[in-house]
Parts: C-alpha cells; structure tokens; sequence
C-alpha cells in the first residue's frame, strides 16, 4: 500500500475513486508554538512599553493581545490593540516602519531564550471594540423591550 505511505507523507487523503483531498496539517499549535508565543506576548509589550511613545506617541494605548507562530517558529503575527485614537491602522504602520528598532529590542530581550528572532507581522486586533459595539446594541434592544412594557 505505497499510497497510502505517500497520502501520509504529504498531508493528502486518497479515497476509494483516487480523489485527492488535502487538508491543514497545522490547525492546532503545537506546545512550543504557544510556549514561544507568550514568551514574545510578554517580552514585545515591556518593548513597546519602553519605545512605544517615541514609535507612535504618549497618547494611545497599545496592548500586545496575542502572538501566534508559525510551526517553524520563524514568523510572530502579533495581534494589537489600539486604544485612543480613531485611526488604528496609522499605529499598525508606525510599528511596521519601526519595525527594525523593535525587533533589535526584542532581539535584547529574548536573546537567553532563543536562537533567532521571528520575523514579525502586525495585525490588529479588534475584538474588544465588537465586544463594546455588540454590549451598546444589546442595551439598546433591552431599553426598548422596557419601552414596550410600558
């Protein structure tokens, strides 16, 4: 059966009418994923804690929310939250046009850690902001239900 040694080695399924069907061999994370993940959650936000207002100001707050690796460990999606300012996307490209004074930070930090640091890519995260929106429209329906009740 050396299709099925084959379908194995490369991720693939073949079934019965020899149709190939592929699927995600990384969904989940594996330990090390996570373990490296939080390692640079924590180690990019005492970063961007320290050269954070002089990348993009005093006045926003800017919280490091996730960081997910990929399985060989070499690219961080950093997810960040944004908060006070309207334009979120500006700070997502200030850290990206910082991004050579973070990493070599980062580099400092987690240097005793890890023998490379992963290349990073910004994204924002904005779950918060639909956690307030979908709350304000869930209080909005209940003051009309209130209102309907009398």
């Amino acid at each position: 059966m050396p299709g099925a040694v084959f379908s194995y080695l490369c991720g693939a399924v073949i079934t019965d009418n020899t149709q190939i069907i592929t699927h995600k061999l990384n969904d989940m994370e594996t330990i090390r994923q996570k373990q490296v993940g939080e390692l640079l959650r924590r180690f990019l936000g005492m970063t961007l804690t320290e050269e954070g207002s002089l990348i993009y100001g005093r006045d926003k707050l800017v919280t490091v929310t996730g960081v997910k690796m990929s399985p060989d460990l070499l690219i961080a999606k950093v997810y960040i939250s944004v908060y006070g300012t309207e334009n979120k996307q500006e700070v997502i490209l200030e850290l990206e046009e910082h991004y050579p004074r973070i990493r070599q930070a980062l580099g400092s930090k987690v240097g005793k850690n890890m023998r490379r640091v992963p290349h990073l890519e910004f994204f924002l995260d904005d779950t918060i902001d639909e956690m307030y929106r979908v709350d304000a429209l869930l209080n909005r329906v209940h003051e009309e239900d209130e209102n309907m009740k009398k």
